[in-house]
């Protein structure tokens, strides 16, 4: 889904207080929704905008507001971009 091997999302939910999977006796996380919104959102931060750690529980301390309006502007227009990429592929 992130494109990312298990040992980051392993380190960021280390890293990061907002992350808080359940783990089943085996010990597999279990994430919800939320989780999966805050991982997408650190995604952004440290993979797309590159980030630092630091920086991006920086960001999401000062401004996380913003910065999830910010993330899901760019989904959308993520979005957008394919579904014209398609288009142009159906007219040639």
């Amino acid at each position: 889904m992130f494109n990312v091997n298990i040992s980051h999302i392993r380190y960021w939910e280390k890293e990061f207080d907002v992350l808080k999977p359940f783990k089943n006796k085996k010990g597999n996380r279990l994430f919800t929704n939320d989780d999966l919104e805050h991982l997408k959102l650190i995604h952004h931060l440290v993979k797309e905008k590159g980030l630092t750690i630091k920086g991006a529980k920086q960001k999401l301390k000062d401004n996380k507001e913003e910065t999830v309006d910010n993330h899901e502007l760019v989904d959308r227009l993520k979005t957008i971009r394919q579904m014209l990429i398609d288009i142009r592929d159906e007219l040639n």
